[in-house]
């Protein structure tokens, strides 16, 4: 065979391959998919989570399965999905955590950026400072002079290494110049069902796991991370209005592993999309204190933006706190 016959078959070959990939993307999804959320089930990302997937599942027409693979601050689920077949079948819906695994991790096992295909973003949760209902400080006020007054001898909760929690807990302790004596569980919703118990003192956790157990009266609130108040929590005021210069979100992402095929990602973001203008995902949403992002938001461009210039304004952060999980 020529060089002039090797060069057409192998062209041939190339246009096969793609033309075999498009139609795989065409006929996309045949098979369930599933979605890791890289922490315990029963907390705020997995409530996100579940909510978006049975919109999804309905658009797509094949069940879309929620996965927990909790530890190591989310790293080990998304260390799972960084290594799977990038069909589209395994997914990975993680929050701000992802943008802080590479400061927090020396040696993390994947790359953020490199490692995936971002899909798009979600939402940003508000962070709610809650503690057990007969913690002795009533107000922000009261709660901020105590912290400063006890020190260690207050308990701080957060859902384990690298997540929301620990870094508001980090904020806030920087704020106030003092150290609590942090204690790290394996999730949100096990800290959640001690602060209820009684067992330690407090946490500052997404209004997606919080919002309920507020109104209910099972916590003390004490303030919301965003800049204004939430409508469904009314009475609760800023951090910012307690003095305490704390703002923080907790966006949530939706990725595949990288190398995904265009068609499949733009599948899966036109459902996303459709999820989150869906009329029972708005309505929960906004009963947990959050709402969805925009269409343009969750878009693969939003979502490399948002990982890109967080994983830099954490990474000053981290390393200034000098805290490492490794």
């Amino acid at each position: 065979m020529n060089k002039t016959m090797l060069s057409l078959a192998a062209g041939l070959m190339l246009t096969g391959a793609s033309l075999t990939g498009t139609a795989l993307a065409q006929d996309y999804p045949t098979k369930p998919i599933t979605v890791v959320v890289p922490f315990s089930a029963g907390g705020p990302t997995d409530t996100v989570a579940r909510l978006v997937a049975e919109v999804m599942s309905n658009d797509l027409g094949q069940q879309v399965v929620i996965q927990n693979v909790g530890g190591a601050g989310g790293t080990l689920g998304a260390g799972q999905v960084a290594v799977a077949p990038n069909d589209g079948y395994t997914l990975l819906l993680h929050h701000i955590g992802m943008s802080t695994a590479p400061s927090l991790y020396r040696s993390l096992p994947y790359d953020p950026v490199t490692d995936f295909a971002p899909i798009g973003l979600i939402t940003a949760v508000p962070m709610t400072l809650v503690a057990r209902k007969d913690f002795e400080p009533n107000t922000l006020a009261e709660l901020t002079a105590y912290i400063k007054a006890n020190g260690e001898n207050v308990t701080y909760a957060n859902a384990g290494i690298g997540s929301a929690s620990q870094l508001c807990g980090m904020l806030l302790m920087d704020a106030l110049d003092t150290q609590m004596t942090t204690v790290p569980y394996q999730g949100a919703g096990p800290a959640t069902t001690d602060i209820i118990g009684g067992q330690i003192d407090m946490i500052c956790d997404q209004t997606t796991n919080t919002t309920s157990q507020i109104q209910a009266g099972e916590v003390k609130a004490y303030g919301v991370t965003t800049l204004t108040r939430l409508q469904n929590l009314p009475d609760l005021p800023t951090l910012k209005e307690g003095g305490l210069d704390i703002e923080i979100g907790v966006w949530h992402g939706l990725y595949a592993p990288a190398g995904t095929d265009a068609a499949i990602i733009a599948k899966l973001e036109a459902s996303l999309q459709k999820a989150l203008i869906n009329e029972t995902v708005v309505s929960r949403f906004a009963e947990l204190g959050t709402v969805p992002v925009t269409a343009e938001e969750a878009t693969p461009a939003a979502l490399t933006q948002m990982l890109a210039s967080q994983i830099e304004l954490w990474r000053a952060v981290i390393e200034a706190a000098g805290v490492y999980a490794d």
